[in-house]
């Protein structure tokens, strides 16, 4: 039901985001971790779209929603749900998205769009293998990856043109 190719394409939005939170919430039951009120706040307004969010972003959906919250409350969040993988960060953008795959160890890559911030994602094995054998080759230790791509999405093309 949930893939990383569905933020750019038209899908089951509802249907999504119940997969994802559902993933979530039992992974958490059974790892013993506790999704606190406002972790899965968070969780949810990330869940809203397939979009990028920065925390301040988040803090005026919570502020919309008659919900107050410090930046320390949304940080120890997304902490929490990025620890977890629950949610990615898109590094060059200092925002976060819900991933696709929640709790599943994987390696993701990103495709951004420049435009409206939509973020697909996708896992790319083959990369990592590629990526591990020139580590190897070079005597360095990968502690961590991320192949963020940015562009324009299908939506963003049409309205280019």
């Amino acid at each position: 039901m949930a893939g990383p190719e569905l933020s750019f394409s038209k899908h089951d939005h509802e249907g999504c985001k119940s997969y994802s939170r559902d993933a979530v919430v039992q992974y958490c039951a059974e790892n013993g971790l506790r999704l606190t009120a406002s972790r899965d706040l968070v969780l949810e307004i990330l869940l809203s779209d397939h979009r990028a969010l920065g925390a301040y972003d988040i803090l005026d959906e919570m502020a919309k929603r008659g919900q107050s919250a410090q930046p320390p409350i949304v940080y120890r969040a997304l902490d929490f749900l990025v620890a977890n993988r629950f949610a990615h960060k898109i590094e060059h953008l200092n925002a976060f998205l819900a991933c696709g795959m929640p709790g599943a160890e994987h390696s993701p890559a990103f495709l951004v769009c420049n435009n409206c911030r939509k973020v697909a994602e996708a896992t790319v094995n083959d990369t990592d293998a590629l990526l591990e054998r020139f580590a190897n080759n070079s005597g360095f230790v990968i502690q961590n990856t991320v192949i963020e791509a940015f562009g324009l999405c299908p939506d963003c093309q049409e309205t280019a043109e």
